[in-house]
């Protein structure tokens, strides 16, 4: 073959495919991507067995050839693009799959490898179809992928549900100690399904999409597999097998306490607080809430602090302890000015909600010794 490609456009392209390219595999093949011109278009391709990546290059194939496909080490390729002059690169391969990268003046032979020992994907049924706009589906990605879990020892928790009822998703994540909820209405009516889509998937698709609001993605689910289509590019993965947990049977609509804090004070003083803490340290944040204020304090070995902030509150007046970082990790990404927090008691979970609950997080407090506060 013999393709020619602006520099630009080949590294975003080779970038995208990059997240679903092995590292550390058994397999030296799944550390190559493969290029591909046998439909008439330049297609890469990756796939690490959980993850496939294929995206089309904008380019010129000058002649096809007799191997219209080569399997090529995709750290090198990538390097070697990534350094050469932001111009024209030419690419041809020989018989013996040896590459040949040209740009200017510069020009390198690398080993390639025969396509067919490359995995190739399964064929998806496009079915069961969703359409979001990518700005949507990256935005709900933000709000919950931090609280999945990174134990891989419990499969179920490193994934998010998708869970599907008529015309609205839901999508959670949990990690044991938190909750995240976000809820969509479809434009129109799915019926009903669920399935756990892995983590990982779900960080390199968020940065791989646009995230403009113009711009669509569309998502295929079977049994096995998800496929996302945007663009000129597809993202496969394997879903997680299993049941996820029964949420609806954590969730409470009952509350002692609530409270209405402006989010940007709210997210700043604990953002402070933080200073106090080292990494191995694990300090609660205690929040004391009275009448119309709340009181913020922490105690480490650095040092101590203690702040107020005012607040709306109706019900009881509290005590209670949390990890900074997940309240920190909600207000990053909830976008309202203010937030409704509930609380029952120092023990129960509080849940941070907005009135349609198009968002719920639900945290765990900490205990904490009041004698040390």
């Amino acid at each position: 073959m013999k393709i020619i490609c602006k520099k630009s456009e080949l590294l975003n392209s080779v970038n995208i495919v990059l997240r679903a390219v092995s590292s550390k595999s058994t397999l030296p093949i799944l550390e190559c991507m493969v290029i591909d011109v046998s439909e008439n278009h330049i297609k890469l391709i990756s796939n690490d067995m959980e993850l496939a990546i294929e995206t089309i290059v904008n380019g010129e194939i000058m002649d096809s050839g007799t191997n219209k496909q080569i399997a090529i080490n995709a750290k090198v390729f990538s390097e070697i693009i990534r350094k050469l002059s932001d111009n024209d690169i030419i690419i041809e391969t020989d018989d013996h799959f040896t590459m040949t990268i040209t740009c200017e003046k510069a020009k390198f032979n690398i080993a390639g490898k025969p396509a067919d020992e490359f995995p190739t994907l399964p064929r998806i049924e496009r079915q069961k179809a969703i359409v979001l706009s990518q700005f949507t589906l990256k935005e709900v990605i933000r709000q919950t992928v931090f609280s999945i879990s990174d134990n891989e020892s419990n499969k179920i928790m490193t994934g998010e549900l998708f869970e599907v009822t008529d015309n609205e998703m839901r999508v959670v994540s949990l990690d044991g100690h938190r909750i995240s909820i976000r809820k969509l209405q479809l434009k129109e009516n799915y019926g009903n399904f669920k399935v756990i889509v892995p983590g990982k998937t779900l960080i390199e698709i968020s940065k791989i999409l646009s995230g403009e609001m113009s711009d669509e993605v569309t998502l295929y689910f079977t049994n096995k597999h998800v496929l996302f289509e945007f663009e000129d590019t597809l993202v496969l993965s394997r879903l997680i097998e299993g049941e996820y947990y029964k949420i609806n049977q954590m969730l409470s609509n009952d509350y002692e306490t609530k409270i209405v804090i402006n989010k940007k004070e709210f997210f700043n003083c604990i953002d402070r607080s933080t200073l106090l803490i080292k990494e191995s340290e694990k300090k609660p944040i205690i929040v004391g809430v009275t009448d119309n204020n709340m009181e913020l304090r922490i105690n480490s070995n650095i040092g101590s602090m203690k702040e107020e902030i005012d607040i709306k509150k109706e019900g009881k007046d509290i005590l209670i302890g949390f990890n900074p970082k997940f309240l920190i990790d909600v207000l990053r990404v909830v976008d309202d000015e203010e937030v409704t927090i509930y609380m029952i008691n120092p023990k129960a979970p509080c849940f941070i909600k907005d009135r349609e609950e198009t968002y719920i997080y639900l945290i765990l407090p900490v205990n904490f010794n009041a004698a040390n506060i």
